[in-house]
């Protein structure tokens, strides 16, 4: 349940860390500090714990709770187990109107017997007084408190000697109930102390009592599930045993027995009992001087107000009335008894002596167990003090010596030590916080003002980067106003390439059609050539009709010059036509040539051409790549133009 936590007390989930539990806790190492999701608890070592319940008393977050036996105890009734009830005296001084009907009802559960551990009460104060007289055994610590034994048993085993071997009112009652009434019921203590159960489970009580059930549990239990009925009666009168609820009750009941020159040191409450017990430990190293015997008990008020009690039952003082007039009422029995008012001292323990016995002392006596292994308080030396000091940032003796309180401990000392002993860490110091918060304000000073000198220095580099983007926005103007002035011009510049590619082709349309009627010349000047041949022919032909009719004329004589002058004209055309072809042939030659080198330039001219022409396309291309990225770039201008704008307006 809750964790680990194994003992009789326990802490819940309400529990935030305030320290109050440790400040009033006697075991220095019964309480653990631990962080469980972020949340500082304090938890109970229950192999630590004494169960003294001041942790109760002093959390006002209700962060402690405790177990008991309130419901196998009722499980076990259900089903038909035998269960006699012890119930302890303060329960009547409690609830004077409702106690009776309360047993009552545990008797229609299935109780078998209703016994008051006021009567055990008495055979212990029987016990005691001659436990001590027959081995003068000065300076006993009395037992009837568990808390009180438990503490010797683990922190002072030195003074188990000293503890009155004779068992308390409640093992005293079940002794008596199992054997000289012969019960063999299963035994429930009705009880007003969760540390009862500590001395329930003790092996060396040999499970006389096999259930504590608490005041707080039982009625609580008892209202939600209507545990009331006819009242039942005591079974065993009883004398003033039952005032060992109160404060000094066994003080007073060995007063009423031994007269009141006999002293007995009475002490109560949680810390003041225990410190008493180390100081009374030194006494008896010391062997000074002793009293007759110490009645301790761990409650401030005794067992009328012990630790399983209900809460609000500790807000009024009526219990204490209550008891006062059951004291009263004890006091007033019958005359020459053991509670005779009238009588001496000596007379009313004779009457006691004699009530008793048929008692074996022998029966009623306990023993105790050095308990103390593995709950020794390991004490740092000085050299390991000094050194959780220092880590603590406690490194002189002012620092060491605060001793606030607020971790829980009483000193800077004690808080050491239960961090030596690994219950307890420095965190929990308020004031090495403290001085972890101070070195981290300065240190936080520090940076503030490191913060604000860049602070200034990024103030004035704004207003340097202000300038910048300002200066950079012109900038920016000017740039868009070139690329839209590169743009514009890169675009003029592709339409007149285009234009002027389109006017190189009509060039090469142009080159193509000379270059045609080159061809055409040419073979016209073929055909010229064919003619100059054939007047040649016929030139040379008619030459030599001229010379055949020059000689027939010269054979006719005077008949034949007539014949001789057609001759001689015809020989005159000859000349003339072959001459003419002879000049039709060489102009054909000059003509062909200049055709030639015409033909030859109009293939430079096309090759020319095609150069221009592949260039100024691209040229065109190249204007149009340029005016695409001078759009890009004129995009990202216009981008970061804005960013700046941005940044300027931060």
């Amino acid at each position: 349940m809750y964790g680990e936590q194994t003992g009789l007390v326990f802490t819940n989930e309400n529990c935030i860390g305030c320290n109050k539990c440790i400040s009033v806790c006697p075991v220095l190492t019964a309480n653990m500090a631990v962080e469980e999701n972020g949340q500082q608890r304090i938890l109970v070592d229950g192999d630590k714990c004494i169960s003294c319940g001041a942790c109760f008393d002093a959390c006002e977050h209700h962060a402690r709770e405790f177990r008991d036996d309130t419901e196998r105890f009722f499980e076990d009734l259900k089903r038909g187990e035998r269960i006699s009830v012890l119930w302890a005296p303060a329960f009547a001084a409690n609830y004077p109107n409702e106690y009776q009907q309360i047993l009552g009802g545990l008797r229609k559960l299935g109780a078998n017997r209703i016994i008051s551990v006021s009567f055990g009460a008495d055979i212990t104060t029987w016990g005691y007084i001659n436990y001590i007289t027959a081995h003068h055994f000065s300076g006993g610590i009395s037992q009837p408190c568990p808390a009180i034994v438990n503490y010797i048993e683990h922190y002072l085993p030195e003074l188990i000697s000293k503890l009155v071997p004779v068992q308390s009112p409640m093992m005293c009652a079940a002794i008596y109930a199992k054997k000289y009434m012969g019960i063999g019921d299963k035994l429930a203590f009705i009880s007003p102390c969760i540390a009862k159960k500590a001395e329930i489970d003790d092996p060396r009580n040999h499970g006389y009592i096999s259930y504590n059930v608490t005041f707080d549990h039982l009625m609580k239990y008892a209202r939600k599930n209507g545990v009331k009925a006819e009242a039942a009666r005591n079974e065993i009168e009883y004398g003033l045993g039952s005032i060992y609820p109160m404060p000094g009750g066994l003080k007073e009941n060995v007063y009423w027995f031994c007269g009141e020159e006999v002293f007995i040191r009475q002490i109560e409450g949680e810390r003041r009992a225990y410190e008493f017990l180390e100081n009374y430990s030194e006494r008896v190293k010391a062997k000074k001087l002793l009293p007759f015997m110490v009645d301790a008990l761990n409650c401030e008020a005794g067992c009328l107000y012990g630790t399983g009690i209900e809460e609000e039952k500790t807000q009024n003082e009526d219990i204490l009335y209550e008891l006062q007039r059951i004291k009263e009422a004890s006091k007033q029995r019958r005359k020459l008894s053991a509670w005779d008012r009238n009588a001496t001292p000596h007379q009313r323990l004779k009457s006691l002596n004699r009530q008793f016995a048929k008692l074996s002392l022998k029966d009623f006596m306990r023993e105790y167990t050095d308990k103390s292994k593995g709950c020794a308080i390991d004490k740092p030396t000085p050299a390991e003090l000094l050194s959780i000091f220092e880590d603590m940032d406690k490194r002189t003796k002012p620092k060491q010596t605060i001793n606030c309180s607020a971790c829980g401990y009483t000193s800077c000392t004690d808080m050491a030590s239960a961090i030596y002993n690994g219950c307890n860490k420095k965190e929990n110091c308020v004031h090495y916080i403290k001085d972890v918060v101070e070195a981290e304000k300065e240190q936080l000073k520090a940076v503030s003002r490191e913060n604000e000198a860049k602070s200034e220095e990024i103030r004035r580099r704004s207003e340097t980067v202000a300038e910048m983007v300002a200066q950079a926005n012109e900038e920016f103007n000017t740039l868009n106003m070139s690329i839209d002035g590169m743009i514009s011009g890169n675009n003029t510049n592709a339409e007149e390439s285009t234009s002027i590619s389109a006017s190189m082709l009509t060039v090469v349309e142009f080159c193509d059609s000379l270059r045609e009627s080159f061809a055409v010349i040419n073979e016209l000047l073929v055909q010229l050539g064919g003619n100059n041949e054939n007047i040649t022919k016929v030139a040379q032909k008619t030459s030599l009709l001229s010379l055949n009719a020059s000689i027939e004329a010269a054979r006719a004589g005077e008949v034949g010059k007539g014949f001789a002058v057609v001759a001689q004209e015809i020989k005159n055309l000859s000349e003339v036509s072959g001459g003419a072809a002879d000049d039709s042939n060489r102009n054909k030659e000059q003509i062909s040539a200049a055709m030639d080198k015409l033909t030859e330039n109009s293939q430079k001219l096309m090759a020319v051409v095609d150069d221009v022409n592949g260039r100024i396309s691209n040229l065109a291309a190249s204007t149009e790549e340029i005016a695409a990225s001078a759009a890009v770039i004129g995009q990202i201008a216009n981008e970061l133009h804005d960013k700046f704008e941005r940044i300027n307006a931060l």
